[in-house]
């Protein structure tokens, strides 16, 4: 038999154990940009809802994006004679070709639960150049999270979206857009209905904002390096990239 004193000090220990959150889960790997294969495996090319063109200057197609010692670089490259795109009702010239890719797989925030997004970047911020990373929802809109966007503006941009006029948003000085940052995103369900995001670069924390409604809506996970459109037209006339490196996508 336990003496009491072993007992005492076993059970704080016993209850402690009891309350730990279940082992986070790994839902995309950081191997995931190793080899063609592999990112095949968690991707497609362009938009993961199957379009070609979405709100800028740019048509996204598999030629512009590549792999190479495991960073993922999309690339724009300017055109002309390529046919125009409509959103939202509007006509929009395409004036660029570019990359997109998706992840094959939808996430979504459970009751109680939540997921973290995190990622190595390197992206531009020139005039007419508009990457992102970002989430937005599989049926109808929103929910839309930016994780990082950029619109040629210098600065690095996190929005949260709960219709088109109401959202939060935050734009913080972009320095050094030539070396990679470090990105991430944490998603939390704080009362069965709403979800807490956090948005950190390079370890600090950017904002803090509110998605209403977001528990338990499916999510697309989007990068991809759009042109002109909101970041300001013309665009540069000489290529340009957006590189991503180290991405991983788990639970908490």
């Amino acid at each position: 038999m336990l003496s009491l004193a072993l007992t005492s000090f076993l059970l704080p220990l016993f209850a402690s154990a009891a309350t730990l959150s279940p082992r986070a889960t790994t839902l995309i790997p950081s191997t995931c940009f190793d080899s063609t294969t592999t990112f095949e495996k968690y991707f497609v090319y362009t938009y993961p809802w199957g379009g070609t063109t979405h709100n800028g200057g740019a048509r996204m197609d598999k030629a512009h994006v590549s792999l190479s010692s495991s960073v993922l670089t999309l690339t724009a490259q300017k055109v002309s004679g390529q046919p125009s795109a409509t959103h939202g009702g509007k006509t929009i010239p395409i004036n660029y070709l570019s990359g997109a890719v998706g992840a094959k797989q939808t996430f979504t925030v459970p009751k109680s639960g939540g997921l973290v997004f995190s990622a190595s970047l390197k992206a531009t911020t020139t005039k007419g150049t508009w990457p992102a990373f970002w989430l937005t929802a599989v049926d109808g809109w929103p929910p839309e999270v930016d994780m990082a966007e950029w619109k040629g503006n210098g600065k690095v941009s996190f929005n949260t979206f709960n219709t088109s006029s109401v959202l939060q948003w935050k734009d913080v000085g972009y320095p050094d857009p030539g070396n990679f940052h470090e990105f991430r995103t944490e998603l939390r369900d704080v009362n069965g209905k709403d979800v807490k995001v956090e948005l950190y670069m390079d370890g600090k924390l950017q904002a803090t904002q509110v998605g209403g409604g977001y528990t338990g809506k499916a999510l697309y996970l989007v990068i991809n390096l759009q042109m002109e459109g909101s970041s300001g037209s013309p665009g540069p006339a000489g290529n340009m990239t957006y590189s991503i490196k180290d991405l991983v996508v788990s639970t908490l």
